[in-house]
């Protein structure tokens, strides 16, 4: 027996891992399970309460947003729809103005052909 103080790792040092030797499977390239644990996950009334809440703010928020966006996307369709109709109205009537001076320079025609054939 030695004097000498054995040096072992401490309880809580986690760093160092202990070779297990090798896997049966032979995939050592894979981390070890750890074991099955059903209730690690189960949280507290007043936690899931909280998030409750707090997922009904960001929800909130997120209608919000939406609701924002969409009316943004009606008034840009509507001012389009304005300047479309404002764009064909403004079309009908050149067309009309110019088929009005259409008509006009025919009348003119035939009056200058009837005087034509008075002359001759």
């Amino acid at each position: 027996m030695s004097t000498a103080p054995t040096t072992t790792p401490a309880a809580g040092d986690t760093t160092t891992s202990k070779p297990l030797g090798m896997r049966k499977n032979g995939k050592q390239w894979h981390e070890p399970k750890k074991a099955f644990r059903p209730t690690r996950g189960l949280k507290s009334y007043e936690k899931r309460t909280q998030e409750r809440a707090l997922m009904a703010q960001v929800k909130a928020k997120e209608k919000e947003m939406k609701e924002e966006k969409q009316q943004e996307h009606k008034e840009r369709v509507a001012a389009i729809k304005e300047k479309r109709e404002r764009k064909a109205e403004k079309e009908r009537y050149e067309e009309l103005e110019a088929r009005m001076h259409k008509k006009r320079v025919e009348r003119l025609k035939r009056k200058e052909k009837r005087n034509k054939m008075i002359n001759s």
